[in-house]
C-alpha cells in the first residue's frame, strides 16, 4: 500500500485507496472492508500526503505526525478517538508537543488518531515510508 495513493473522501467514512482513475471518477477501495466504489468529480477528495497539521514553528505533514504516534505506540494502535477530549489532547501532546492548539481542534486531532488507528489495522508500515521531499 503506497502512502501517496490514500484519500479521505468528505461524507464517507474511513479511508481508501485509489485503484484507478476514468474520465469523470475514481475508483478508490476502502481500507476497512476493502469495497471498491466510484467517486465521481463532484465529491470532496483529500490525498492525505497533501494534509498538515499547524504546529508553532510550520505546518507538518501528516505523515511526519503518523510517524511519532507510530514512535509512540510502537508501531500498535493509538487510543481510541472515541476516548475524552481531555485525554486525546493529553495524547497528542505527548506526540506532538508544540502543535497549535488554537488552530487544532479537538475534531483534527480525532480524525487523526482515527485515521492513523485505520491506517495500522489495514497493515501499512510507517517506518517503510520516506517523507516526501518538501519543494520550496
Amino acid at each position: 500500500m503506497e502512502f501517496n495513493k490514500i484519500i479521505a473522501v468528505t461524507g464517507k467514512p474511513g479511508l481508501f485507496q485509489v485503484i484507478s482513475q476514468s474520465k469523470n471518477a475514481i475508483i478508490v477501495e476502502s481500507l476497512i472492508d476493502k469495497k471498491r466504489l466510484a467517486i465521481n468529480a463532484t465529491q470532496n477528495v483529500s490525498l492525505l500526503e497533501n494534509i498538515a497539521i499547524y504546529t508553532y514553528e510550520e505546518d507538518l505533514p501528516l505523515l511526519s505526525v503518523f510517524k511519532l504516534i507510530n514512535e509512540k505506540t510502537e508501531g500498535k494502535e493509538a487510543i481510541s478517538h472515541k476516548e475524552s477530549d481531555k485525554k486525546l489532547e493529553t495524547f497528542f501532546a505527548e506526540v506532538l508537543p508544540n502543535y497549535d492548539a488554537e488552530r487544532v481542534y479537538i475534531s483534527n486531532i480525532k480524525k487523526v488518531i482515527q485515521w492513523f488507528n485505520d491506517l495500522i489495522k489495514s497493515g501499512i508500515d510507517f517506518t517503510a515510508i520516506e517523507n516526501k521531499k518538501q519543494e520550496a
